[in-house]
C-alpha cells in the first residue's frame, strides 16, 4: 500500500512561501471524517463519548475542532486542564486520568467539574484530603497485571507497567469509595499501545466488562461508565493494514451485548481516550533538505530535528518520508535523514531507500499528528517549529507561531540575555 501525503505538491509550494520549513501540518477535513467515523462506529451506544486524549496534540484549534465532532478532553496535567478549562468544555466533559498526582491538579479538577479517574488507591485518601471529600462521581484505572495476548500474541505487559488499581485493589477501592460518598463509578484501562489489529478493543472491553459484572454483584457499586482508553494504533508503515474502526466498534457491542446487558448492566456508557487513531494520520512535519553529506554513509541534513520529532530518536519508530516531487521516482538512493542536534540519535530515518534528493527539496515525515509537536523539547538551543492547519477548502490558518530566541530565554528573569541583542 501506497503512503500518499494528504497535501500535494503544489499546495505545499504555496504553502512554504508563507511559512518557512519546519512545521507541522495538519489535515481538518481528515480530521473531522476521522472523529465522526468513531462516533458512527459506537453510535449503538447511546451514553458514548470520546475523551481525546491532550496530550497527544495539545492545540486548542485541534481540540476545537474535535469539540465540534462532540469529543470530549482526557487531561492529565494542570496545563491541559487548563487548556480544556479555557475552551469551554462542560466539567463532565472533561477526564482527568493521572498519575503521581500533585495535589493542586486534584484540586483543579475538582473546581472545574471533571471526572477524576484514580491511579492508584492511596490516591483515595489523598483525594479526600485534599479537596475535602469524594465526588460523587468517580473512577478507577484497573491494571490486571501479568502479560495481555489476544489469541497467542503478546500485545503488552501490564503488569510492568507503572499504572492503575491491581484487582484486590480495585475491589477494595470501589468498597472505600461507596463508604465515602461515591455514587457513580467508572472503569478505566489501557493494558497495550498503538495496536494495529481490530481485535484490541473488544478483547479488552471483554476484560473490563466481566470485572464490572463483579464489581457490581460484590460491592453494590452503580457503574455508569467504562472507559476503553486509547490503544487503537495507527499504520505507520506502508504494508500494515489500518484498523477498521467500525468493525471495531461492532466487535465491542457483541460482547457487550454477551456480558453487561444479562447483568442488567445494558445503560453502561462507553467511553474512549483516543489520541494517536485520531489525529496520528492527519498532521505531517514538512522539512527542507539543506545538507547532503558523503562519508562512511550518505547522509541528508534537514532543518528540522529530533526537537521537532523525537519519536524515531527515542523509541526507532518508523514514519514514512515522501520525497514531494519525486514520490513516483524509483527509490534507488540509500540514506540517513538526519537533523542538527549534536546527537548520534538524531535521524528520521536510518537506511531508507528514497529517490535521489536534491537540494531543497521538500520532504514530508507522515504520521506525526500525535505525539508529533507534543513531545518536542528545547535541547541544544532548538526552537520548536510553528502548526499549520491545512483547511477544508485548501486554505491555510496558522495556529501555532514558531518560537524565537525570546521565547527561549523568557524564563531568565533576573538575567536579560536579550537585552543587548537585536530583536530576532
Amino acid at each position: 500500500m501506497k503512503k500518499e501525503p494528504f497535501v500535494t505538491n503544489e499546495q505545499l509550494k504555496e504553502i512554504v512561501k508563507k511559512y518557512p520549513t519546519p512545521f507541522h501540518l495538519y489535515d481538518e477535513k481528515g480530521i473531522r471524517e476521522n472523529a465522526l467515523a468513531l462516533k458512527e462506529a459506537f453510535s449503538w451506544n447511546a451514553g458514548f463519548k470520546e475523551y481525546f486524549a491532550v496530550k497527544a496534540t495539545p492545540n486548542p484549534f485541534l481540540i476545537n475542532i474535535l469539540k465540534d465532532c462532540g469529543c470530549g478532553c482526557d487531561c492529565s496535567s494542570l496545563t491541559e486542564l487548563m487548556l480544556a478549562d479555557a475552551l469551554h468544555f462542560d466539567g463532565t466533559d472533561i477526564m482527568f486520568s493521572s498519575n503521581t498526582t500533585p495535589a493542586e491538579e486534584f484540586q483543579l479538577a475538582n473546581e472545574i467539574g471533571a471526572i477524576i479517574n484514580l491511579d492508584d488507591f492511596t490516591h483515595i485518601d489523598f483525594l479526600e484530603k485534599t479537596i475535602g471529600h469524594i465526588p460523587e462521581t468517580i473512577s478507577c484505572r484497573y491494571n490486571p497485571g501479568g502479560l495481555f495476548k489476544i489469541s497467542n500474541s503478546i500485545m503488552d505487559n501490564p503488569g510492568d507497567a507503572k499504572y492503575g488499581f491491581t484487582t484486590e485493589q480495585l475491589f477494595e477501592g470501589f468498597k472505600v469509595l461507596k463508604q465515602k460518598g461515591a455514587k457513580n463509578f467508572g472503569i478505566h484501562a489501557f493494558l497495550a499501545s498503538n495496536t494495529v489489529t481490530n481485535d484490541y478493543y473488544p478483547t479488552l472491553a471483554r476484560t473490563l466488562f466481566e470485572v464490572a459484572v463483579k464489581l457490581k454483584e460484590e460491592t453494590g457499586a452503580d457503574i455508569r461508565f467504562i472507559n476503553l482508553s486509547g490503544g487503537i494504533g495507527i499504520p505507520y508503515y506502508p504494508e500494515q493494514e489500518p484498523n477498521d474502526i467500525r468493525v471495531i466498534g461492532e466487535g465491542v457491542r457483541k460482547v457487550y451485548e454477551e456480558v453487561l446487558v444479562p447483568a442488567g448492566m445494558g445503560d453502561v456508557a462507553i467511553y474512549t481516550e483516543l489520541g494517536r487513531y485520531m489525529m496520528g494520520p492527519y498532521g505531517c512535519l514538512v522539512t527542507t533538505a539543506i545538507h547532503e553529506k558523503h562519508t562512511h554513509k550518505e547522509y541528508i541534513g534537514c532543518d528540522a530535528c529530533a526537537v521537532n520529532l523525537m519519536r524515531p530518536a527515542m523509541y526507532g519508530a518508523y514514519h514514512h518520508i515522501t520525497v514531494m516531487g519525486k514520490d513516483n521516482s524509483v527509490c534507488d538512493h540509500k540514506y540517513d535523514i538526519t537533523g542538527s542536534l549534536c546527537e548520534n540519535n538524531d535521524k528520521f530515518a536510518i537506511d531508507r531507500m528514497l529517490p535521489k534528493i536534491d537540494m531543497g527539496d521538500l520532504l514530508v515525515i507522515h504520521d506525526t499528528g500525535a505525539h508529533g509537536f507534543s513531545m518536542g523539547y528545547n535541547y541544544n538551543g532548538k526552537l520548536k517549529s510553528a502548526e499549520i492547519l491545512l483547511k477544508e477548502d485548501g486554505s491555510t490558518q496558522l495556529i501555532r507561531r514558531a518560537e524565537t530566541p525570546r521565547d527561549y530565554f523568557a524564563t531568565f528573569d533576573c538575567f536579560d540575555i536579550l537585552k543587548d541583542m537585536k530583536e530576532r
